[in-house]
């Protein structure tokens, strides 16, 4: 599990976010379990070029719903929008997010495409 601190600026006022990244693997799905009830925000995140984790979003976010708090910010993530090999279209992921009632944004990690605004929307 990678941990980060990463403090945003909201209205004047600084908001201190951990993120706790367990990269989906299965053998942490017992210790996710137990921070979902703790978090204020979750990010589901995928890579647009990897239908395999677009696949495997539906069963976290079904987990999530049944351990999170009902009151939690949930928000899925299209991660690596700038690869031209797209195997996700943005049809689908809105899709998935609408099917589950949870906020959908579109990223590049690398090319630093809507990071902030994903954060933003989560620290709102």
């Amino acid at each position: 599990i990678d941990f980060k601190i990463k403090t945003i600026e909201i209205d004047g006022k600084k908001i201190r976010m951990q993120i706790w990244d367990t990269a989906g693997q299965e053998r942490f799905k017992t210790i996710t379990q137990t921070y979902y009830r703790g978090a204020m925000g979750i990010i589901m995140t995928y890579a647009v070029n990897d239908r395999s984790s677009f696949n495997a979003m539906e069963n976290w976010l079904k987990q999530i719903k049944t351990h999170a708090a009902e009151n939690v910010v949930k928000v899925l993530v299209a991660n690596k929008i700038d690869c031209e090999d797209r195997k996700v279209s943005p049809d689908e992921g809105k899709q998935l997010a609408a099917n589950f009632g949870v906020n959908y944004h579109e990223v590049s990690a690398k090319e630093n495409i809507n990071i902030s605004e994903m954060f933003m929307s989560i620290g709102k």
